[in-house]
């Protein structure tokens, strides 16, 4: 029996059923991912496996330093057939590791290989594979229809023009919709320098002259509004820490007036300042009925020597840690809905460890009054979490602390084209999990019940949850 097959990741016959029967085929809404609107229009051809399977994936990048892969091979100048054949390598040590399960699934699913990757079979399957590259069902735009992506969501600055995403709604022939979302990180930038040239483009791009802070929030409110105007519906933030200190308005205005000279703030200055804006940015986002995105809990470019070499998002981060987080969440989001700016929130931790810590503070602020149902998410497991034991993990804890059937499910966070098998990796998990607490008598057998839940989890909840 090959690898890949229906019963692959599922343990349990209800589990298989309702996997081959229900998940299998059920479309994709990706809402957060990192592709870019302008590669998708574009539509180019890619050269070879290995720009498609090995350029900007950190994941596959990590796992070859690990396998003793010098950097010439990963992020450096080797040839592509070098590079491919590290990987190759690399994947024959990767048991246990989510790559070497995405691998394969990425090979059925695309280019109808059953084979598993070796050192051994490298070349014939890359040449397998570069050959099927030059069909034009491997462009860009037909990976994610042959995907069955029914909406994408991008990563976008608070002031990109969002032209690939205008474009790209316009196109007749692409069905996919492609929207924006608002992930504005400059405004919490430590540097003064940097922080200032955002100012000064983002006064320039909205035309208000941004000498106070209610200019700035009217600023941002304009980019806001643009965003909205060609359908972002949520937001993004990826703050290492959450954390609060409440300042009144006064504070507000005299912490950016010493901004505004360039002047560097102190910690606690900077946590008062970080609160300060994800509440006014929170009551903006409630209002237009955005879903707000917080990922946090990453310790970035820890390797300095390599930062410098390799630069951002190149495998040197890690998982963080925080003291007093379950205060500091709860006052933040309690502050946002003391200021009528409570939006639906989806909350992504890094540190598992914090699992029920997050589920349980998320349980304090549900509401039905919006008609939503439970618009605080504990979301899917992310980045380090993007295991079998991670997304196990957050899908018991969020069972434990809230309701698992109004989950609003899996997205890819990915910069590739054919990463869409994590949601079909996600499926088979859910389905696992699920026909397992049939089998074991937890939960009766209702297939009606069974079948909701899981089409609901899969892409219905996503659907109702953020109104695209």
């Amino acid at each position: 029996m090959t690898l890949i097959n229906n019963c692959f990741m599922i343990n349990n016959e209800p589990g298989r059923r309702l996997y081959s029967e229900v998940a299998k085929a059920l479309p994709v809404i990706d809402y957060h991912c990192h592709l870019e609107a302008k590669a998708i229009w574009e539509n180019k051809t890619f050269k070879d496996i290995t720009q498609l399977w090995l350029e900007g994936d950190h994941y596959k990048w990590r796992a070859m330093r690990a396998n003793g892969i010098p950097e010439r091979k990963i992020t450096g100048n080797a040839p592509a057939e070098e590079k491919f054949e590290a990987w190759a390598q690399t994947v024959e040590a990767s048991f246990g590791n989510p790559l070497y399960h995405w691998t394969h699934l990425e090979l059925k699913n695309y280019f109808h290989i059953d084979e598993t990757l070796s050192s051994k079979n490298w070349r014939s399957i890359m040449e397998r594979c570069n050959e099927q590259l030059r069909r034009d069902d491997f462009l860009p735009q037909a990976l994610i229809q042959r995907s069955n992506v029914e909406t994408l969501c991008t990563t976008d600055g608070p002031l990109d023009d969002l032209e690939y995403h205008q474009l790209l709604a316009k196109k007749a022939d692409f069905s996919t919709r492609v929207l924006p979302t608002f992930r504005p990180d400059e405004l919490f930038e430590t540097n003064p320098d940097r922080f200032l040239t955002f100012i000064s483009r983002l006064s320039q791009k909205t035309g208000i002259a941004i000498t106070s802070h209610r200019e700035l929030l009217a600023a941002l409110e304009a980019r806001v509004d643009f965003f909205h105007g060609i359908g972002c519906r949520i937001s993004d933030h990826g703050p290492l820490e959450l954390r609060f200190h409440k300042l009144d308005e006064a504070g507000q205005t005299a912490l950016f007036q010493r901004r505004l000279t360039g002047e560097a703030l102190n910690d606690d200055e900077l946590r008062a300042w970080d609160s300060a804006i994800f509440v006014a940015l929170a009551k903006m986002y409630k209002q237009r009925g955005w879903a707000m995105q917080i990922h946090f809990g990453a310790i970035r470019n820890n390797n300095a020597l390599m930062f410098a070499q390799v630069g951002i998002n190149s495998g040197f981060d890690s998982i963080g840690d925080q003291t007093h987080l379950a205060a500091s969440l709860n006052a933040l989001l309690s502050a946002m809905a003391g200021n009528g700016g409570l939006p639906k929130t989806i909350l992504y931790n890094l540190n598992a460890s914090y699992n029920d810590v997050i589920a349980s503070a998320i349980a304090n602020f549900q509401s039905g009054e919006d008609g939503v149902k439970s618009p605080l998410q504990f979301g899917s497991g992310w980045w380090f979490n993007d295991t079998r034991r991670g997304m196990v993990n957050q899908l018991n804890t969020l069972a434990d602390q809230g309701l698992l059937a109004n989950f609003i499910g899996m997205l890819t966070d990915s910069r590739s084209f054919v990463s869409y098998t994590r949601h079909d990796y996600f499926r088979r998990i859910l389905c696992d999990l699920i026909g397992g607490w049939v089998e074991r008598g937890e939960v009766p057998e209702d297939n009606g019940i069974l079948e909701s839940m899981i089409r609901g989890i899969c892409v219905e909840n996503a659907r109702r949850y953020f109104r695209f």
